[in-house]
């Protein structure tokens, strides 16, 4: 089975589940296109070694044509884009002390919860 993401005005409002030789035949007349994603797609990785588009899509994510990716929505207004996972970078890395930690935007920093 292959995933599709269907894509209006660059965002994704659809994802299905398809046979791949049948998709053709796959009848839809809304706007939009669809374009294939891969469910085991993070951050430009896949555990086989084939990404595809960078992440798996979901709807409200961006589909960048240029990076030719899915791009999940941005978390918070600090964060910047890793063009290479394109994922979402904290400004400041997070602690790796084994404490949980969450992003507070009002600090700009990371807090313990």
């Amino acid at each position: 089975m292959s995933h599709f993401a269907k894509v209006s005005d660059g965002k994704v409002v659809n994802l299905i589940v398809a046979e791949l030789e049948f998709f053709d035949t796959f009848v839809d007349s809304s706007p939009g296109t669809w374009i294939q994603t891969s469910y085991n797609t993070l951050g430009g990785q896949h555990p086989e070694g084939r990404p595809l588009r960078k992440n798996y899509a979901g709807i409200g994510y961006n589909y960048d044509a240029v990076l030719n990716a899915f791009i999940p929505p941005k978390p918070f207004a600090s964060w910047i884009l890793n063009e290479t996972t394109c994922l979402w970078d904290a400004p400041i890395l997070m602690p790796t002390d084994g404490k949980v930690y969450s992003w507070d935007e009002s600090q700009g920093n990371w807090v313990t919860r």
